[in-house]
Order: C-alpha cells, then sequence, then structure tokens
C-alpha cells in the first residue's frame, strides 16, 4: 500500500494516484472524509477509477507539462488526511493544525517527485490549501477552493432548527447507519435528494453507498475527529499569508455551492475579496458537497482553471466577484470602498458583525455543553442498577 512518511512527528500518510500524465492535481480532502470522496473529480479529470499503486520514481522530478499538458493526461494524487481513514491518527489533538496537515501535503509531493502540482481542497482540505499556498507558493500551479471557509467561528453553521437537529443526532451516531442519515442532510440540498433516479430516490441510493462506504472505512475515532475539527477551529490566514497568495502570481478558484448549510457562501465570498485581484468566485447550485451533486459544472470549472494557468492568463483577467447573489447577503467587490465612503458606519457594522460571530459561538458552547452533560448523565444512569431490598418477615 503506498504510504508517506511526514516529516510532522513521525506521521504516515496514506495516499493513491489515478492516470497519467504532466499535468500534476493534489486533491485534499476535508473534515472526516477520507480519499475516496474524490471519484467524481478523479473520473473527470483523469477518465480512471482505477489507482495506479506503484511507488513514484525517486529520479522523476515531475511537474507542470506546459500547453500541451492537458492532452497530455491528467494523474491526480489523492490522500486521506492525518486522523482518518489508513493514515496515522495522533492522539494529541495539539498535533492538528491546518498548517501541520499543509506540511503532510508538501511531504507527499516531495514523496512523489512532483515539482509543483494545481491544487485543490474541499472544505477543511481547502484550509489547508491556503496554508499549503502560503508555505510554498513556488509549488503551486493554480489553487482552487471548494466549500471554503475562514476558519474559527466561520466554521460554524447557520442557527436554525434543521442545523440543531442534524447537530444532536451527529452527536448520537454510533452506528454508520445513523451516520449516513445524518452525513446526506448535511452534505446535499434537499431537492438533489428527493430527485427520482428508475424506481427511488437518489436519497435511497446515496444512503446504501454511505452506509457501505463508512463501514468499509470504519467511523472516525474521536481523537483524529477532535483533532480535525481543532484544525478548523484554529485555522485562520494571516494578513502576510493572503498577500503571499495573492503576489505569488498563480489563479484562484473558490467553487461553493449557494444552499451549503455547513460552510456559509458569505464567507466564501469574504476570502474571495481578500484574494483579489487573482480569485474567481465561482457560485453553483447545491450545497456542502457541490462536487458530487454538479460533478460536471465542478470538473470544467476546475479544467478552466487548468487551461487558464497554462495559458498563461493575468489574475486581472482571470479574477470575478458576482455582486448580487440571491439568498445572501452580499458586500461590495472592494472592502475598502465602504470605509472610503463612510468609516464610521463601516467601523460600527463590523463591530456589530463581530459580536454576532462571539454571541453564536457562545450559544453553541453552551448548547454544546448541555448536550455533553446529558449524554454523560445518561450514561452514568445506565450503569446504575436498582437494588431490591428484601422485606422482613418478623
Amino acid at each position: 500500500m503506498p504510504f508517506c512518511d511526514s516529516s510532522e512527528n513521525g506521521t504516515r500518510i496514506f495516499y493513491r494516484r489515478f492516470g497519467h500524465g504532466s499535468t500534476k492535481v493534489l486533491l485534499i480532502i476535508g473534515l472526516a472524509a477520507t480519499h475516496d470522496s474524490w471519484g467524481p473529480q478523479i473520473k473527470g479529470l483523469t477518465g480512471a477509477m482505477e489507482p495506479n499503486d506503484e511507488e513514484p520514481e525517486a529520479a522523476v522530478i515531475a511537474g507542470d507539462g506546459g500547453l500541451d499538458g492537458l492532452q497530455e493526461g491528467i494523474e491526480v494524487c489523492c490522500f486521506d488526511n492525518r486522523g482518518v481513514g489508513r493514515s496515522s491518527v495522533p492522539a494529541n489533538k495539539s498535533e492538528y493544525s491546518t498548517t501541520i496537515m499543509a506540511k503532510d501535503a508538501l511531504a507527499l509531493l516531495d514523496h512523489l517527485g512532483w515539482r509543483n502540482a494545481h491544487v485543490l481542497g474541499h472544505s477543511m482540505g481547502a484550509m489547508i490549501a491556503c496554508k499549503l499556498a502560503a508555505l510554498a507558493p513556488e509549488r503551486i500551479c493554480s489553487l482552487a477552493l471548494l466549500n471554503v471557509t475562514g476558519g474559527g467561528f466561520e466554521c460554524f453553521p447557520k442557527i436554525d432548527r434543521q442545523m440543531m437537529s442534524l447537530a444532536f443526532r451527529f452527536l448520537r451516531a454510533r452506528t454508520p447507519e445513523q451516520r449516513a442519515l445524518v452525513d446526506l442532510e448535511t452534505h446535499y440540498t434537499k431537492e438533489y435528494l428527493d430527485e427520482n433516479v428508475g424506481s427511488c430516490t437518489r436519497r435511497d441510493i446515496l444512503y446504501q453507498e454511505y452506509v457501505k462506504a463508512i463501514s468499509s472505512s470504519g467511523m472516525q475515532s474521536n481523537c483524529g475527529f477532535q483533532g480535525q475539527v481543532n484544525a478548523c477551529w484554529t485555522h485562520k490566514m494571516t494578513s502576510k499569508e493572503l498577500h503571499t497568495i495573492r503576489s505569488a502570481g498563480f489563479l484562484v478558484s473558490i467553487i461553493h455551492g449557494r444552499y451549503d448549510i455547513i460552510a456559509r457562501l458569505v464567507h466564501a465570498r469574504r476570502l474571495s475579496e481578500k484574494l483579489q485581484p487573482c480569485a474567481r468566485m465561482v457560485e453553483l447550485h447545491g450545497g456542502h458537497l457541490v462536487s458530487h451533486e454538479r460533478p460536471n459544472e465542478v470538473n470544467q470549472a476546475l479544467i478552466e482553471l487548468i487551461n487558464a494557468s497554462k495559458s498563461s492568463v493575468r489574475p486581472q483577467e482571470w479574477s470575478y466577484l458576482p455582486e448580487k447573489q440571491t439568498g445572501c447577503m452580499v458586500t461590495e467587490a472592494t472592502p475598502l470602498s465602504l470605509s472610503n465612503t463612510n468609516n464610521n458606519v463601516a467601523t460600527s457594522l463590523r463591530t456589530f458583525y463581530n459580536l454576532l460571530g462571539k454571541l453564536q459561538l457562545s450559544f453553541l458552547y453552551f448548547v454544546g455543553v448541555f448536550m455533553m452533560g446529558y449524554e454523560h448523565m445518561r450514561s452514568i444512569f445506565k450503569t446504575m442498577k436498582p437494588v431490591r431490598v428484601a422485606t422482613s418477615n418478623s
């Protein structure tokens, strides 16, 4: 089995390669997911579903293949992040951060002998991709960020009845069947799940696939899940890191599902603003797994990004940020324009937004404490058995 030894605490990273060609694409998956989740992109980019299990030759230094790279083929590599799947599961939460996980990805590029690659990340994987681009911009041909946020409180979804129900059921999920039901509602739009495919709905088909996948890979360990959550929570892109990405010269695509209930669209738009003038915002009709819900559109956006990078399209020609979008609050394309118009209003809005974020975080914290306490008390009561006292005959 192909493994890469990371320089970070001796962690072993499990990976798989698909397809052949001089154009290299590195896929970084998100929270609690394994490399298998990249199926639609692997097939769309390479046309292959069978992995290349042979070890890479150390003498080969591969990289971007030039203008004919796509005609010559694409090779992709996807892997299990630390804490999930067949990769190592460090026990300490301190061994998980997006920077550490970006160094895992960098070690994998070295292991493969890839001088550079087009990097695609989803959700937490997109946060890791951002850190990788800031750590080693010279290794990046282009950067695609799917369903991304800025980390921290931006990882928390919008609080409503549906989300509270999903959070409660997620914490109570103990079997692949229970976990699959929650994942479906989290990953896809209801419209997509309710579509008829033959004699059944897409929900029925995906449910069976999810149960099979979770059963084969096993439920993620608590320390692995908590470590990855810690990586998301502590993730933050500094002004210097954002400047490094903006000035590196490669193109960026931020691809997002408009109805994502996990990673909210407004946060992806804000990151796109910060990465101007090299970022293009692509909003698609879909949920958190828009890469599965709209695979053809996502794959087309990726091909366009790769082609544009090979054609040396200038960032100013590539960048795009929609002015308006139905169903979400939109700010101006250039955040400074608001402050130039009215500094006091801009400051008040930022203060109000930060306050809302802190209130939302506090609310979630207390809900989480309550739910954990509830589960703890239930476990105590289950272990307690009533003691029968015999009645006296005297």
